[in-house]
Order: structure tokens, then C-alpha cells, then sequence
């Protein structure tokens, strides 16, 4: 039964609403109901399952063992490192993926030619990808509405560049195979990948990187487009395939350039 409350001494209003008076007035405000659902719970033990294949900041690298999309999350409030040791191929269809989602690419090389193909199908200017030669990428001016990937395709051994990390801002250094700079560059990067490498490179990326034996000892075992991609103590097995267009630009997944 509703309770209707007197109204105020003096008050202009007259009786104040009934509790289910009002409820009715919030609903109609409110729009009708919506369909009622029991609440979702999640044992712990169900935890680590829990995740979401894409994110709103991220490109799609590839699809895991399971073969769910693998997304990197390139751009960043914070200067973010990362080290690809593999194929031209992989690197060049990560670039192109990330100029997909409206950044821009910065692209130092010693083999500008390699890149001219990639750049025309992008598109060149301050709005889409540019290629500049080593040590001469100028200030990018990333910011959150405008963020940056400074590809470094230097070689062996890249010299330290003039653009490094920053927010907004991610480098991607890019190494064909293990070089004696490879130790300090993997300490120093966020996120290292590795595509097959030999025996001896594989044991010595699995020191470094503190991998189990059964991993690194299947590095140099990886076919084509696979990446393993490390993140401290995470890491992921990715099988990057190409688009139709991808294809038709670059050619099918090939390790060596």
C-alpha cells in the first residue's frame, strides 16, 4: 500500500507523490524497460580466458595457435620500443597496417627502394607514410589526434637514431638477423619479435630474452610469416597472413628479402 505524505505546512504544491507515483514518472522518463538477464559471473580459475581478440588502438598483426586475432596496441601515452628480427616482408605489412588506421609512417632506411612500392600505395606527405635516409628523419610532432611509427630499416647494426620513442610516438627497429647490437636493443625494447633464425641465434635470443628451451629451440623451425612476439614474460606465436591487396603489393609471406 502507498503511503502519500501530507504536504509541507504553507506549501504551494499540494500532496507530495505517492513512491509508486514517482517510479512511474522515473520510468517514463527513462523509456520502457529493458530485457531483464541474470548476472554474468566468472570463476577465477577462468580468469586468464577472459579476453577481447581487438582493441580500439591496436592493429591486427596476425591470429595465434587458436586462431583468434592477434592486435598490437602500436600507439601509446608512453615511448614505446619495439624490435622485429625477421623478413622486410612482415615489417613492411605491419607498416602498411598501421597507416590503415590513419598514422603516420616514418620510414629510415639505407634501401629507400625496397620501401618505394609501400609508399605509393599508401600514399606520401605528412598524412600518410615518407622515407627518409639514415640519421636524417626530422621531428615527427606526434600527438595523441596525430600519433607516429618511425620504422628504422638500418641494417645490421643502425646507428642511434635522431627520432626515438616518445608518447604517441613508437619505433620500430628492424633487424634481418641477430647483430651484436641485438642484446642492447632487446633490453631496451617493450616488445621484441623473432621469425626464424639459426640454431646458434636461436639460443642466444632464448639467454637473452630468458625463454624456455623448447621455444627458442623452435625458432629456427618457424615457417613464413610466423612471428613469436615477446613481452616480458608473455609471449605469443603469431601467423601474419596477407589481405588480397597485401598480397597483390608485397607477394606471399617469405622470410628472406
Amino acid at each position: 500500500m502507498a503511503v502519500t505524505a501530507s504536504p509541507a505546512p504553507g506549501g504551494p504544491e499540494g500532496p507530495r507523490p505517492s513512491g509508486s507515483g514517482l517510479l512511474r514518472r522515473l520510468r517514463a522518463r527513462a523509456g520502457p524497460p529493458g530485457p531483464r538477464h541474470p548476472r554474468h559471473l566468472l570463476p577465477l580459475s577462468q580468469l586468464d580466458a577472459l579476453a577481447v581478440p581487438v582493441g580500439d588502438d591496436g592493429v591486427v598483426v596476425g591470429v595465434g595457435s587458436d586462431e583468434r586475432p592477434a592486435v598490437l596496441g602500436v600507439h601509446r601515452p608512453a615511448p614505446f620500443d619495439i624490435l622485429f628480427i625477421g623478413g622486410l616482408w612482415t615489417a613492411q605489412v605491419l607498416a602498411l597496417r598501421v597507416a590503415a588506421t590513419g598514422s603516420r609512417v616514418a620510414v629510415e632506411t639505407g634501401r629507400p627502394e625496397h620501401w618505394a612500392q609501400v609508399v605509393r600505395a599508401v600514399g606520401g606527405g605528412q598524412s600518410g607514410m615518407t622515407v627518409h635516409d639514415v640519421g636524417r628523419v626530422p621531428p615527427q610532432g606526434a600527438s595523441a589526434m596525430s600519433p607516429v611509427l618511425v620504422v628504422r630499416d638500418c641494417g645490421m647494426r643502425p646507428p642511434r637514431g635522431r627520432v626515438t620513442a616518445a608518447p604517441w610516438q613508437s619505433v620500430l627497429t628492424v633487424l634481418p638477423y641477430l647483430s651484436p647490437v641485438a642484446p642492447r636493443l632487446m633490453r631496451q625494447a617493450r616488445l621484441t619479435g623473432v621469425q626464424r633464425v639459426s640454431p646458434d641465434e636461436a639460443a642466444r635470443i632464448g639467454r637473452e630474452a630468458r625463454l624456455p628451451r623448447d621455444e627458442y629451440e623452435a625458432l629456427p623451425t618457424l615457417a613464413d610469416g610466423v612471428t613469436l612476439w615477446c613481452a616480458g614474460r608473455e609471449r605469443r606465436y603469431v601467423m601474419t597472413r596477407p589481405t588480397d591487396a597485401e598480397a597483390g603489393l608485397l607477394g606471399a609471406p617469405r622470410r628472406m628479402d
